[in-house]
């Protein structure tokens, strides 16, 4: 006795999920929202070598911070003078913070928040501080070098 085969919401979702990964392996790639290099080079999401001059170091607010996308720096004024910087690579998976908001460095991906004076962790999923650089202020700009 032969039996229809039975037709489930998972089979379909199984098929569609099977027939989109053979489309993409076929079509390109992907872009994960927040995570890994946004440039679409072959780079694997290093800092850049040398001093990099991100501008004025009055652009950066008292109590808050900057993050600087392109160069994967976020520079932080904890008080007024004193400049910190460190990697915008979250610690956690690798996406970049997104912004400097209530005197933390938040990464939009998984919720992690770093202090704008060390860099440390405060709320995770984030397993270690982001890596502090270098920051002077010649001429009024602002030159980080990553460590």
């Amino acid at each position: 006795m032969s039996e229809a085969p039975e037709t489930s919401p998972a089979a379909s979702r199984r098929t569609l999920l099977c027939g989109a990964a053979a489309a993409l392996a076929v079509g390109g790639t992907v872009a994960l929202t927040g995570c890994g290099s946004s440039s679409g080079s072959s780079d694997s999401g290093s800092a850049p070598k040398g001093p990099v001059d991100l501008g004025p170091a009055s652009a950066i607010p008292e109590g808050g911070g900057k993050v600087f996308r392109e160069q994967k720096i976020v520079v932080t004024q904890p008080t007024a003078g004193q400049y910190k910087a460190f990697s915008a690579k979250c610690t956690h998976a690798g996406c970049i913070v997104d912004q400097v908001k209530k005197e933390q460095i938040q990464c939009p991906c998984h919720g992690s928040r770093f202090g704008i004076a060390d860099g440390a962790v405060q709320d995770g999923p984030a397993p270690s501080p982001l890596p502090a650089y270098t920051v002077t202020v010649e001429g009024g700009n602002l030159k980080v070098t990553p460590s």
